[in-house]
């Protein structure tokens, strides 16, 4: 009896802040899973073209370095990617930003607010809005889906984060984009869902995870006595792109080991 499998062969992916962590993990799973990757990165060329060329290299897998802090940047990142590969079925938008110093409300600075939105938030709606007119461009395929779209928030976009609020402020407007989204575009054939991490071990979070104090006190509150693997993000992920995934639409899919979302 064949077993199942979650094959995106023949589709082309665009997974934005691939070059690290969660976004590093997805371009590997996609691969695996058969399709074309362009994935993007800001600063670390020898880190993206390393695993660039680990993923099958240019008619598999391209790193295009694009900054993403405004709608045209994500619109440009978009014709890139089809440039690369003549078409686009699948947009993961798992970029962003996240300072790891506290920021209490009546001190943070206009600029790092400012700053947070256009990468976390003003990027993705350019990336949003040009993924989405390629692929109804492109049309339906065979199992009536003409593409799928999703969203990397946070646990912090649902429950907020104290002296992170620019952060919090982002990943929540990220869930709220989900729902619009898919009720907009579903009878169209685009699927648009979201996946909420709790805390993931990687670089960004390193020095938070690594603290003593705040560090046990995260453990605390994540009932599988652990931060995630990017990879145990990247396969639901994947998942939201396969069709076994077609008739979901519009869901936020927590990924946080059990962690409450209040408290």
């Amino acid at each position: 009896m064949a077993g199942v499998s979650l094959v995106l062969d023949g589709k082309v992916a665009l997974i934005t802040g691939g070059s690290r962590g969660i976004g590093a993990e997805t371009v590997r799973v996609f691969r695996e899973a058969g399709a074309q990757v362009v994935f993007s990165y800001e600063k670390a060329r020898e880190r993206a073209e390393a695993l660039a060329g680990e993923c099958g290299g240019p008619s598999r897998c391209v790193a295009i370095q694009q900054e993403l802090s405004t709608p045209e940047d994500g619109r440009e990142l978009v014709r890139a990617a089809v440039r690369a590969f003549g078409r686009l079925d699948l947009l993961v938008a798992n970029h962003g930003i996240w300072e790891p110093q506290d920021a209490p409300i009546a001190a943070m600075k206009e600029t790092q607010w400012r700053r947070t939105m256009g990468v976390n938030l003003d990027s993705v709606f350019g990336l949003a809005q040009a993924a989405v007119g390629q692929m109804e461009r492109q049309g339906r395929s065979a199992d009536g889906v003409a593409g799928h779209i999703v969203l990397i928030s946070s646990t912090a976009g649902q429950r907020g984060e104290a002296n992170h609020a620019d952060y919090a402020v982002t990943k929540g407007a990220l869930i709220s984009l989900t729902k619009s989204l898919s009720s907009e575009l579903a009878p169209k054939g685009i699927r648009v869902n979201c996946v909420a991490p709790g805390w993931v071990d990687t670089e960004m979070s390193a020095a938070a995870l690594e603290d003593r104090e705040l560090g046990s006190k995260i453990m605390q509150g994540i009932p599988v006595g652990r931060a995630a693997h990017a990879r145990e993000i990247a396969g639901p992920i994947l998942f939201l792109c396969t069709p076994l995934a077609g008739f979901i639409s519009g869901e936020i899919l927590n990924v946080n080991g059990g962690a409450v979302l209040a408290g």
